[in-house]
């Protein structure tokens, strides 16, 4: 026991030296082992039972976000359906699949998750978007998709899914890497797009305002009273969080530490007047997945409304929205869905708030939402959508000016251009840029 003691002091005194020596704070490094061990449980466990993907790729996947996770020791277990990682003996991390809300990690004295009863998606053979059969593919468009999967992959850009919906059909579609039609793929940040729309939803059932304070309790003696929800839902609440992901980090921290991250969040201080300054912010979309929450009602009533009222609705055949251990959905960033999932949401949206006969959200709302915001720093981005126009210069030089996006990290793009009645998807798992402008422009350039 000694022995191991004073080897454990000797791996922590040798990793806070090469954290010295390397130039970063003691932070850093002494947060690692739990952001190393957090990651890596919860992506491997959805990359294996939500996506599907084998445990070797959703390892490799995995890696690619930092060398030092090459180093965790890792156990799949398939029958429970839990992964659990360790690194250097430093920490150790499960976490646990659940039918239909997906994984999340464990953490002692939560299990608000394991209570709520759950359903299964609604499979459909209708045609898209109120089923998952698609029509006769466009040849030429899609042997453009397939063309530019294989570019892509070539370039070692790792795209997994390739769609085109025009004036309300799929034309075309091309998958690769162990992705097909039916995979739920992670969309990262393209889940905030669908928490504004929750959050329109209720809006439009006359449970929010979108123009009211969030009410937080812990908000009613500072400045953040002065917070406005539409404030949260453009980026411009002036809270002081950091979207930098390296450990001891907000974001990092918020993700793969915390068992509540909207707990984690609501303790940060105002940074800048409400309104007035954009600051991308994960923490304030997982704040506006608690206001959801707490308007719903509590665990089963949050999971029963967002089903009854949007998921269903939408007609989601293949996709997972997991929640943290607190049960609240995780509205930052983790919604698995297809292709065709995810261009379902793009398709609500160009109908004005309406699909498969059902309005989800306010006739105003989706003008609204894709309307550039009044910060001073970065106006071209509204209620969680990426504008194309609101800065000097377009953000996508080569696409129509009224285009706006869901984006996610490892390069996710649910691209909607209304003024073409259409929506592009491009799902995949690329370490730095993808030719967003470039690949669109050229699918557009075709039609």
């Amino acid at each position: 026991m000694k022995k191991m003691v004073i080897g454990l002091i000797a791996t922590i005194a040798l990793l806070l030296g090469l954290a010295s020596f390397a130039g970063f704070p003691p932070s850093y490094l002494l947060s690692a082992p739990g952001v190393a061990t957090g990651i890596g449980s919860k992506l491997l466990c959805s990359a294996r039972y939500v996506s599907g993907f084998s445990e070797q790729q959703s390892f490799d996947d995995l890696v690619q976000y930092s060398g030092i996770l090459q180093e965790l020791t890792v156990e799949f277990d398939s029958n429970e359906r839990t992964v659990t990682t360790s690194l250097f003996g430093l920490s150790e991390k499960t976490a646990n699949y659940l039918p239909n809300i997906g994984c999340a990690i464990d953490y002692s004295g939560y299990s608000q998750r394991t209570s709520v009863q759950t359903q299964e998606s609604q499979l459909s053979a209708a045609l898209w978007p109120l089923g998952d059969t698609v029509g006769t593919a466009d040849a030429r468009i899609q042997e453009l998709l397939q063309r530019l999967l294989g570019v892509d992959n070539e370039l070692g850009l790792n795209t997994r899914a390739l769609l085109v919906a025009h004036r309300g059909s799929v034309i075309a579609e091309a998958y690769g890497q162990g992705a097909d039609a039916t995979t739920p793929l992670l969309g990262w940040s393209m889940a905030k797009s669908l928490t504004s729309i929750m959050l329109a939803n209720l809006e439009y059932r006359g449970l929010l305002d979108l123009n009211e304070t969030p009410g937080f309790a812990q908000w009613q003696t500072d400045r953040r009273t002065q917070i406005r929800i539409s404030d949260m839902l453009t980026m411009t609440d002036g809270l002081a969080f950091s979207e930098e992901y390296n450990p001891g980090d907000d974001a990092t921290a918020m993700l793969f530490t915390e068992p509540s991250a909207s707990d984690f969040v609501m303790q940060k201080a105002v940074l800048h007047e409400p309104g007035t300054h954009f600051n991308y912010s994960s923490g304030t979309a997982n704040l506006l997945s608690r206001i959801y929450f707490e308007r719903a009602g509590g665990y089963q009533e949050n999971y029963d409304g967002y089903m009854e009222s949007i998921h269903k609705p939408l007609a989601f055949q293949n996709a997972i929205f997991e929640v943290d251990a607190s049960g609240v959905y995780m509205g930052s960033s983790y919604l698995y869905a297809s292709a065709r999932d995810w261009a379902r949401i793009g398709e609500l949206m160009l109908n004005g708030g309406v699909i498969n006969e059902q309005r989800i959200v306010g006739e105003d709302w989706v003008a609204k939402a894709t309307t550039p915001n009044a910060s001073g720093n970065e106006k071209a981005y509204g209620y969680q959508w990426w504008l194309n126009r609101g800065n000097k210069e377009l953000r996508w030089s080569d696409i129509p000016e009224d285009a706006y996006s869901a984006q996610g990290n490892r390069q996710q793009y649910l691209m909607v251009i209304p003024s073409l009645d259409l929506l592009i998807v491009r799902l995949g798992w690329t370490a730095g840029g993808y030719p967003v402008n470039e690949r669109f422009s050229e699918i557009i350039g075709n039609l």
